[in-house]
Order: structure tokens, then sequence, then C-alpha cells
């Protein structure tokens, strides 16, 4: 029993010596320097992060970056350009109509941007991603001619050898970010089975990419993606409408036979009945205020951070 004790004794003076040689450091080990942010992040703060919650990256960064493909980081004006015509055509628009409630609750969480456009495997372009609701990632941002930015709501099939067509902006952005937004929403509450029925032994799976543009509607989607199985289709028939023209949709149906305009304009329907059921938005009225928003890019000053 004396031997315990004496034991004990000695463990605890022990390791009370070595605690008292040791001296506290009086530095945090978290950093307590102030970020320093340039104007564009506290632009940024004030546009995005405060009202929307949203964490806008301009910046490469690995982590937040698919390293499947060879990407190459946003130039800092054309991040400017971008992010100020983002607010302008896809937030402002949907806030103008449902409320900034709406577009705080069903936002993406984090927006990233990749300067140059991203090649899958198969070679076919990805526009943009989204992963499980909560971040999109924009490519091909330098691809951005500030002084003359070009978003046409005339064509919906675009010709990437057509200097001419190559940098519309609708393609590349808007008509994404609808997509991808569209893709949030039904995640949050899904849309009536009835739309998978309509071209159910139509769709071509992986097989979409040998499909024209042009050829499309014929086969009753908007879009050689859409043809890619349900889900897509069903967001790129919201994309599709919502960013183009009375008249750039009735193209669309235009190039499809008789078949395929019956097909398209009934998912048609089925779209906007459950936007309009789910979310209490008119697909029309957010046309009409996408579309003069659009028309307002050129009144703006893409270089100036007010």
């Amino acid at each position: 029993m004396k031997m315990i004790r004496l034991f004990l004794f000695l463990t605890i003076a022990v390791f009370m010596g070595a605690c008292s040689e040791d001296s506290l450091d009086s530095q945090s080990i978290f950093s307590t320097t102030p970020v320093e942010r340039t104007q564009f992040d506290n632009w940024l703060m004030e546009n995005y992060t405060s009202p929307y919650n949203i964490a806008f990256n301009y910046k490469y960064d690995d982590k937040e970056s698919d390293n499947n493909y060879n990407l190459a980081p946003a130039e800092y004006d054309k991040s400017i350009a971008l992010a100020i015509m983002m607010k302008h055509i896809w937030m402002d628009t949907y806030a103008e109509l449902a409320g900034e409630d709406f577009v705080k609750s069903y936002c993406p969480r984090v927006m990233q941007l990749i300067g140059s456009p991203a090649y899958n495997s198969k070679g076919e372009v990805v526009q943009g991603t989204a992963e499980g609701g909560l971040k999109i990632t924009l490519y091909n941002v330098n691809i951005i001619d500030i002084d003359n930015p070009l978003i046409d709501v005339e064509s919906p099939y675009w010709d990437p050898n057509n200097p001419a067509t190559a940098k519309d902006l609708n393609n590349w952005f808007f008509h994404t970010m609808h997509h991808e937004f569209g893709h949030i929403l039904q995640q949050k509450m899904n849309y009536p089975t009835d739309f998978n029925l309509i071209s159910a032994a139509d769709y071509k799976a992986g097989d979409w990419i040998n499909v024209k543009g042009n050829d499309a509607p014929s086969l009753g989607f908007v879009s050689a993606y859409a043809s890619m199985e349900a889900n897509e289709d069903f967001v790129e028939v919201l994309a599709a409408y919502v960013t183009h023209s009375p008249a750039g949709w009735q193209s669309i149906l235009d190039l499809a036979n008789d078949n395929g305009k019956e097909k398209i304009l009934a998912k048609l329907e089925i779209v906007k009945d459950y936007m309009k059921g789910s979310w209490q938005i008119d697909l029309d009225k957010l046309r009409d205020i996408f579309l003069r928003r659009a028309a307002e890019i050129h009144s703006l000053d893409l270089r100036a951070l007010n």
C-alpha cells in the first residue's frame, strides 16, 4: 500500500514539474489577422453573401474544382462582369417575381467560376454542374467580351465554330443557370411523373451527343441534351422557354414535325403547371422579366463595382 502511494506521489510530482517547465503560448492557433478583401470581394459580400448567403468564388481553388478536367482560372475583370450580369439577369429576375426570400431559400450556396471550358471523356462540353443543390460551377468565363456582351435570345441553337455565336452568354451562362436552378427546385419538390411518359421510349442516354440540335425538336426535345433522360429534359424545357423570346421559342417548334411539336408542347404545359402550382411562379412572367433584364445589359457598366 505504501509503495502504491509513493508511486502515485512521484508520478504527480513529475507531472507537475513537467507542467511548470512549459509556458503557455500567448499566440492563438487561430489567425487573428484581418482578412484583406479587394473591392470586388466587398462588392460580393454586399450583393451575394449578406443578402443571399452565397459564396461567390472567382479564384481558382483545387479543392473546389473538378480535377478530372484541365482547367484554367477565371480572369479577374471577366469575373466581375459575370457577377454583375448574373445578379441582374438571373438572381434579380427571380427576386423581382418571387421575392428575395425565395432566392435566399433556394439559391445555391456556392457559385464557382472557371475560366476555361471543360470537356469530359466523350468530348462533350460541360457548361455547368450542380452539386446536391448547394453548388453551381460555371465554365468558360474567359470567353466574355466585357465591352460587347452577346446575349442571344432569338437563336436557340448555336454553332461553337461560328465566331458570331460562339460567345453567346445566354448559352454559356444564363440558360445554364436556369437549367441548374431548375434541378435544385425539382430536387426540393418533384414534378409529376406524367412528364416522364411523354418521351419514355425516345431518350438516348449517353448517345445524346450524336443528336444534332436542329434535329432534336422533331424527336420531341428542345435540345440535344434534353434527349439524355427525363430530369434533364424537364429543366431544358424550363430553361429554353425562359431564356428565349417568343420568336426564339417558336423557332424550336418550327423545326419539329407534328409529333415532335405535340410532345414539346405537352412537356411545356407540365413545366408551367409545376412552376405555378409548386412555386407560385408564372413562367410567362418570369420570361418577360428575364428578357427585359437581358436587354438592359448594354446599359450596365460591367467594369464598375457600384
